[in-house]
């Protein structure tokens, strides 16, 4: 079968040997606590229960009224014992529900909904009470992705399974033990947008997953609909754009989102969780995902109650070596620096990665020394050696022009630079100022 790929990129070392064949075990936080962030994905969430109160698993504890926002679950049953704010990935502090669990089995999940006897209204009501958002990362809540305006014509559906990613197997592992729930959520994705097409994107390092995909697709009658597609092992093919440009061979135009060219991404744990909130009634209060890295002795991809400290997983769990320079949450490229792990999993917690001096980016920024690398890596092809030279010499509106509103931060130009610029933390605080500048700027009318 033929793979396809996009201008661009990188091919970093892709370290998916320590963990992908470690099937995905069961853990449970040793303090039998979780600290559930109030919000995890769009508009601020208000907590719905109070210190004191007993709660279910699956029980409905934050909400907004807010279109754009996601409800928040318990993920085990127990007595909320604090509101406040702590420590979250990325070295923030967050508003936090922290639930001691009880030991007993009680849960408060929805009844089940079936896809195929239900409204369009019905299947989108059931995913945000589900509080499903993008599990790749973005967290963006999926009833509204599902929902374009009219005027956007939904062709296709692309079920993200690239993982393109280095250290994380976690949707390697999906695939390998949870291929007809993938399947199932597709479809129920296909329904409600009316789409014509559903397609899984794999990168090439995965072709015994092939297979796999197409048995499902087979058995549950959609072979008609939905196809397998190959992408070559290429960072990061599983951005939007990158992967629109692979398999569609179409331009998501700047500013502009997927279902502006006719589609909708979606990693391959949000389809599944859509298959567990119609056919089970459960929300998203469990996270999938991959512990690896130089540092860690135990690599594994295990799935735990949401709102699990990663602290809370060592040593049981995992055990890290003295010699544990970065703590990232998520992969290298993408992820989070924390400054310990003293943090809890969310629902687009793809993975913890635990690096050595030796794998760790720690040399000392150096500086720009023009030679256009990071020109030719660069994905959607922006020019970064310009919008770093505008933004040292604070011309932010030059800046914008050469592209920073449209970085997707994917870290392919700090991968080549020869002088170790650091180019996507500049990019970020260059994005931030114009964010504060749009919002003074508004304020003062």
């Amino acid at each position: 079968m033929r793979s396809f790929t996009f201008k661009g990129g990188i091919h970093p070392p892709e370290h998916k040997d320590l963990s992908e064949n470690y099937k995905i075990e069961k853990a449970f936080p040793s303090t039998k606590l979780v600290s559930i962030p109030v919000t995890q994905g769009g508009a601020p969430n208000q907590p719905l229960v109070k210190v004191g109160d007993l709660v279910s698993r699956g029980q409905k504890i934050a909400q907004s009224d807010a279109f754009m926002s996601a409800p928040v679950h318990s993920s085990i049953s127990g007595v909320v014992k604090k509101i406040e704010m702590r420590p979250v990935a990325g070295n923030m502090d967050s508003l936090c529900i922290v639930i001691e669990d009880d030991g007993s089995d009680r849960t408060d999940f929805m009844e089940p909904l079936n896809p195929e006897n239900c409204t369009k209204e019905e299947a989108l009501a059931r995913i945000r009470e589900a509080g499903i958002v993008g599990m790749g990362g973005a967290a963006f809540p999926t009833h509204v992705k599902l929902n374009p305006p009219k005027d956007k014509k939904i062709k296709y559906i692309l079920g993200n399974a690239a993982e393109c990613e280095p250290y994380l197997t976690i949707d390697y592992r999906t695939i390998l033990e949870s291929s007809e729930k993938i399947i199932d959520g597709l479809f129920i994705e296909m329904k409600i947008t009316e789409a014509e097409q559903g397609i899984i994107v794999l990168e090439d390092n995965k072709k015994n997953c092939l297979p796999i995909l197409q048995t499902a697709i087979e058995k549950l009658g959609y072979k008609d609909s939905m196809s397998v597609v190959l992408v070559k092992t290429k960072y990061p093919q599983g951005g939007e754009k990158s992967i629109v440009k692979a398999v569609l061979k179409k331009e998501i135009p700047a500013g502009k989102l997927p279902a502006d060219v006719g589609c909708v991404i979606s990693n391959i744990g949000t389809m599944c969780a859509i298959s567990e909130a119609f056919r089970e009634g459960k929300p998203l209060i469990d996270r999938a995902l991959t512990l690896s890295g130089g540092a860690c002795q135990t690599q594994k991809n295990v799935v735990v109650p949401i709102g699990t400290l990663i602290s809370d997983l060592i040593p049981e769990v995992i055990t890290l070596d003295k010699n544990v320079k970065k703590i990232i949450s998520g992969g290298p490229m993408m992820g989070f620096s924390c400054a310990n792990t003293s943090f809890p999993v969310v629902k687009n917690t793809s993975g913890v990665t635990f690096l050595t001096e030796k794998e760790a980016d720690l040399n000392p920024e150096g500086i720009c020394i023009g030679c256009g690398r990071c020109v030719k890596a660069c994905p959607i092809r922006l020019t970064p050696v310009m919008m770093i030279r505008e933004l040292k010499a604070n011309n932010i509106e030059s800046a914008k022009k050469y592209g920073l509103m449209d970085c997707i931060e994917c870290g392919c130009c700090s991968y080549v630079c020869p002088g170790n610029v650091k180019l996507v933390q500049r990019f970020r605080m260059g994005k931030q100022t114009v964010r504060n500048l749009m919002q003074n700027k508004t304020g003062s009318k």
